[in-house]
């Protein structure tokens, strides 16, 4: 028997309580999109071409509605708490807690709509693990809070399934 060999990849051990929201800014060579569930570091799973192009969706049509004094942000942290710093695909937050480029994470209590795009894969864990969101929306999305919005999800389809 020979000496064992060397992982590829030596992955980060967790200290004992599990990981903090602060680590993920200073642990090394994490996986870009990382997030923090119950002091666990969560890795995302390989975009899918509809994952893109809902992202993409929600993206600019909440940007084309949302009011001044709030402002959109794509795939970015917010702090819920020491152990939880998840990372949903698109929030709305207001804009004054925007302002250093090397920010890295936002105050849960700035945001006010944050948006997940549901792969099957991660279905469980956006559902029960991650903070409890307003509603699951499938065909349409409408809501009056923060302000109205009122999209047709039938449009992240391709145009060559979307339905006549």
């Amino acid at each position: 028997m020979g000496a064992p060999m060397n992982p590829e990849h030596s992955w980060p051990i967790p200290p004992a309580g599990g990981w903090t929201a602060d680590d993920l800014d200073t642990l090394p060579n994490l996986p870009p999109h990382t997030e923090l569930i119950d002091g666990s570091l969560i890795f995302v799973s390989p975009q899918t071409l509809f994952r893109s192009r809902a992202v993409t969706f929600f993206e600019r049509q909440i940007e084309s509605l949302v009011p001044e004094g709030l402002e959109v942000l794509r795939e970015f942290t917010i702090d819920i708490d020491r152990h939880n710093r998840p990372e949903p695909d698109v929030i709305v937050c207001r804009e004054d807690v925007v302002n250093d480029l090397a920010q890295t994470r936002l105050p849960a209590e700035a945001v006010l709509l944050a948006i997940e795009v549901m792969p099957p894969e991660s279905i469980d864990r956006d559902r029960e693990t991650k903070p409890v969101a307003a509603g699951i929306f499938h065909d349409r999305l409408k809501v009056s809070d923060p302000f109205p919005i009122d999209l047709d999800l039938t449009g992240i389809m391709p145009k060559q399934r979307r339905p006549e």
